[in-house]
């Protein structure tokens, strides 16, 4: 079992099943595509739910963070000169 490779996988199915599920929130009417997504991601495990949704929020941070640092020491610097 390749672990990186399904982990990247989840967080796309994860994602694709948000995008659809916000459709139908809507009252749109969802591809072919969308609708396998929504239905894949429903089979998957609880645990594999868990570390999709948990691995994109630490990336969400991690990026966030890195680029707050970036946009904040520039202005730091900025400012002291």
């Amino acid at each position: 079992m390749d672990e990186p490779t399904e982990l990247f996988d989840d967080l796309y199915l994860g994602l694709r099943a948000g995008g659809a599920i916000r459709k139908r929130r809507r009252g749109e009417s969802l591809t072919s595509e969308e609708e396998a997504a929504l239905s894949r991601w429903h089979r998957l495990s609880q645990w594999r739910k868990i570390i999709a949704i948990g691995a994109f929020a630490v990336g969400t941070f991690g990026l966030g963070f890195t680029l707050g640092g970036i946009v904040f020491s520039r202005r730091g610097k900025r400012e002291a000169v």
